[in-house]
């Protein structure tokens, strides 16, 4: 939760003491040089939030996470906390007459029940506390279900199953009067799914299986999903619940790009401030739908809000404006909003939500807000890297083919250390959120397989690291014969 300053030297200042900070012990002091320094016993002293109001209280999810507070006195100071599980970056410093000193304080994943603890800053005659909370993994004694940082925990590696349930075909030879359930589901080359394909995915390893779904070639002009559409998509929800593995389920080409010409709805759901107030009954609407079929369903259901939300020009590779991304944290609000009004197990649920276009990248991610819950533990971010791009795909363009990168190497793996720095950084220490990947792989064949190995190594790697997880798009195996046509991949993924 890192506070926002209100101008830029007070942003650059914050930057430097907390890079100088991360180097510090309990013991230390920063020792600050400028012409402005004051010692001796203070007359003013406060603690200050980001918009210089007086602090008094620090609000922690259960997540590890930080918070940066302005100390604004006009003598030396020290600061002291009465817990272990807090830790200040500056346990003491000078007083300015012009400008603020900072602390930065950080707390530890909560493993326990709820907590509070004292910060106390002090100069001379002069003190002021602030009150500090950490919610913990009990927080409700009614909450039957794991929390968002559990479900993490929890999970292995999980898979993919694109192509069906979210097959949105078009054109003169698609007569969607004239087709059933089943040619939706097969549309783009894939069989149906059956128990047999979910439990071969499960006896791998893969112990979550996203089912992306589309909904609206299956909803009338009021916003009503078929009936028919709905029964087969928990058919299959069921499958991945009998094999013993977590499910999720979102709106998948309700989202994304939408080709010039096509109006036959697709790519409804849009981060369009302006078409806000049309959108988001109809959004609410289907998530109410969804929702209420799967309220008995237990912690092993997830929902995701959306797929690759993109900007109100409706392009991949548009940087989102602030506009652009307010109207996305309202869509992902109602989502939360409608899915908790449906009740039952949906009170409590884990609900996933992602940035922009579900991007890692530097705009989307730091743009990025959690929706108010009233079951914060209950918010998972997810974010999609296909890194680097010309690596993970193939291109029909003979023009995009020049930029093909063949060999997984060092600049390779400096490209995915940046996404892992930059979403940690915001989904983790500054929301003190759970996240995974949603969708990796590399998915182009024109690496040879060595190299795809290794960039299935590197990433296992980094989700070790980082202590989350990712979800493999699609793939590796013939749903059809069910042959493990990339074996070597998996492998490498389980090694």
């Amino acid at each position: 939760m890192i506070m926002r300053t209100k101008n830029i030297l007070n942003m650059a200042l914050l930057l430097l003491l907390a890079f100088v900070a991360g180097a510090c012990s309990d013991s230390d002091t920063t020792k600050t040089v400028d012409n402005g320094r004051r010692s001796g016993d203070a007359t003013v002293l406060s603690v200050l939030d980001g918009d210089e109001a007086t602090l008094q209280t620090i609000n922690f999810s259960l997540g590890a996470s930080n918070y940066i507070v302005g100390v604004n006195c006009d003598g030396d100071w020290t600061a002291s906390v009465d817990a272990d599980w807090v830790t200040l970056s500056n346990y003491a410093g000078y007083g300015f007459t012009n400008k603020y000193s900072y602390t930065k304080v950080s707390v530890a994943k909560n493993e326990g029940d709820e907590r509070s603890a004292t910060l106390t800053i002090s100069s001379g005659s002069l003190s002021k506390s602030v009150t500090i909370t950490q919610a913990g993994s009990n927080t409700d004694p009614g909450d039957p279900f794991m929390s968002g940082f559990t479900f993490v925990e929890n999970l292995k590696l999980g898979y993919n199953l694109g192509n069906t349930l979210d097959a949105n075909p078009y054109g003169s030879w698609w007569d969607p009067s004239t087709k059933t359930i089943a040619d939706w589901e097969t549309s783009w080359g894939q069989p149906l799914t059956s128990q047999e394909i979910i439990d071969e995915i499960a006896a791998k390893g893969f112990n979550v299986i996203r089912v992306p779904v589309t909904w609206y070639p299956h909803m009338d002009a009021d916003g009503n999903v078929s009936e028919e559409w709905m029964d087969r998509v928990e058919e299959v929800v069921n499958y991945v619940l009998t094999a013993g593995c977590y499910c999720i389920i979102n709106t998948q080409h309700d989202t994304g790009a939408c080709d010039a010409g096509r109006d036959d709805g697709a790519a409804w759901v849009v981060a369009d401030k302006d078409e806000y107030e049309t959108i988001s009954p109809r959004f609410k609407k289907l998530w109410t739908q969804i929702a209420t079929r799967f309220r008995d369903y237990d912690d092993r259901l997830l929902f995701e809000a959306v797929n690759e939300v993109l900007t109100a020009q409706r392009k991949w590779g548009v940087t989102p404006t602030e506009s652009d991304m307010k109207a996305l944290n309202m869509l992902e609000q109602d989502f939360v909003d409608a899915v908790r009004a449906t009740g039952g197990n949906n009170e409590y649920r884990n609900l996933m939500v992602n940035p922009m276009g579900a991007s890692g990248g530097e705009t989307e991610v730091s743009g990025f807000e959690a929706p108010t819950d009233v079951h914060p533990n209950h918010i998972i971010a997810t974010v999609h890297s296909y890194d680097p791009y010309w690596f993970c795909n193939d291109s029909d363009n003979a023009d995009d083919q020049q930029y093909y990168i063949n060999i997984f190497d060092s600049s390779c793996e400096s490209a995915i250390d940046a996404i892992f720095l930059r979403v940690d950084k915001r989904f983790n220490q500054d929301l003190g959120l759970p996240y995974f990947f949603g969708e990796f792989g590399a998915i182009g064949t024109h690496p040879a397989m060595a190299e795809r190995i290794k960039y299935a190594k590197f990433m296992k790697q980094k989700f070790a690291q980082y202590g989350t997880s990712g979800l493999w798009w699609m793939g590796l195996i013939d749903r059809k014969t069910l042959e493990w046509t990339e074996s070597e991949i998996v492998d490498a993924l389980f090694q």
